[in-house]
């Protein structure tokens, strides 16, 4: 470990959890409940609320901690974040179709807007805006053809900002221009997943930590669901882990592919200095395939800088030096910048790059699948998800009924990501 290089208080966690208490302890397991759901993040939690605030007697389970995930691990962007564009799903669906799941992405996130307000959760939200930068000409090329492509019905309110004039947005020439999103949002993951568990409690719902789950049979009208403390009998089980799907869940793992992400956090900026390198507050966003996200700290000191930039590395020792070797190509002026926290976590992509949400053969629901952008659409898809459960006619998506594709071979331990990485690196480098 290049030592010169990490602050003296470093920790190998996430800056977030500097703000927020950390779950100790858990209640006591019930023998049983309405419903039950395995994972405490964002999918788990707006399922547990939303199920809790509709009578149901909820009992949430996970491996870890609660909020140990990927729910306290990004970086704290709200995007419309549905990955295809409109073309793609086009060709794929059909125009009706196309519509309507382009326009869940906008619903995710003025319904996660209206939330926190509605809620009052002090989560540090704001409707900062996203500069999604072109990293080549050609990306540059591609976002044109983008805006220009998309239907006046799914308009997001996003310009253009030609290489002349992206100093006014970031202060670095090294990408060729990009497409501002005014709507786009920054929020803090941990004070917001922390306001999502209280409000689960204070429902009724039971959320228990380190608590795995073994064996779940589905038995007449409900699930026997072994745990490591025990047993609870649900008439209705959700499977909301997302990039932390396990062989416990043979047929929904088939379907996730998990991909690490890595962010550090550099010790406090001199303020004038931060404000150079993203003078209006934005999270940015870059159009390589091994994207890099970064933003300042909600009081505008520092910088949290991630990225893909390893396959399945678990030390965050190991992955900080190549995040801060990255982020100085980008801002020379923070080669001298120390690292104060380095962490990584784990998200789901899907072979289609959808989410999806829907119900086994077996019974259990599922909620997962957000390709590295579930900060709206886990809490929106999981608030969903259990309307349906309640028998709401809100609940309905666009994304119901969606084949929720796998491919041959596959169990659910990505052999291909070193190639596809491999490629991709490449392709991101020349002027692809």
């Amino acid at each position: 470990m290049n030592r010169s290089l990490f602050a003296d208080n470093f920790k190998t966690e996430p800056y977030w959890w500097e703000d927020v208490p950390r779950p100790t302890g858990s209640p006591a397991l019930p023998p049983r409940c309405d419903v039950a759901i395995v994972g405490s993040g964002y999918t788990g939690l707006a399922a547990a609320i939303e199920l809790a605030r509709g009578g149901r007697h909820v009992v949430v389970l996970d491996a870890e901690d609660v909020g140990w995930g990927c729910s306290t691990r990004n970086g704290g962007q709200v995007s419309t974040s549905i990955k295809p564009s409109f073309a793609e799903l086009k060709a794929l669906h059909g125009d009706d179709v196309a519509h309507r799941v382009c326009r869940e992405g906008l619903n995710a996130l003025d319904w996660i807007d209206e939330f926190i307000r509605r809620e009052q959760i002090e989560c540090e939200f704001a409707r900062v805006g996203r500069l999604h930068a072109a990293h080549n000409e050609a990306a540059f090329r591609r976002l044109v053809h983008e805006l220009s492509e998309r239907p006046k019905t799914l308009e997001v309110g996003a310009h253009l900002l030609s290489r002349a004039e992206q100093r006014s947005e970031i202060g670095t020439d090294c990408y060729h221009g990009g497409v501002i999103y005014p709507a786009h949002a920054s929020l803090h993951p941990g004070k917001y997943h922390q306001a999502l568990f209280e409000r689960a409690r204070a429902a009724g719902a039971t959320v228990v930590g380190r608590c795995p789950v073994g064996n779940v049979v589905p038995s007449t009208g409900s699930f026997r669901v072994a745990t490591s403390t025990g047993e609870v009998t649900a008439r209705e089980f959700i499977v909301a882990t997302n990039g932390y799907t396990g062989t416990r869940a043979p047929w929904l793992r088939r379907r996730v592919i998990p991909i690490g992400s890595y962010i550090i956090a550099t010790e406090p900026l001199e303020a004038n200095l931060a404000r150079s390198l993203i003078p209006k507050a934005r999270v940015i966003s870059d159009t390589r395939k091994l994207i890099f996200y970064y933003r300042l700290s909600g009081d505008g000191r520092r910088m949290l800088f991630g990225g893909r930039v390893a396959v399945s590395e678990t030390d965050a020792t190991v992955s900080a030096p190549r995040l801060h070797r990255y982020m100085t190509e980008i801002f020379p002026e923070l080669a001298a910048s120390r690292i104060t926290h380095s962490w990584l976590g784990f998200v789901a992509y899907t072979f289609d790059t959808l989410p999806h949400l829907g119900r086994q053969a077996d019974g259990v629901h599922y909620c997962m699948g957000y390709c590295g952008s579930g900060v709206s659409l886990a809490s929106y898809f999981g608030t969903r998800l259990a309307q349906q459960l309640l028998g709401k006619p809100e609940g309905k998506t666009a994304l119901d009924g969606l084949q929720f594709q796998t491919r041959p071979m596959y169990v659910g331990k990505p052999w291909f990501l070193p190639m596809a990485v491999a490629y991709y690196k490449i392709r991101d480098r020349i002027n692809a």
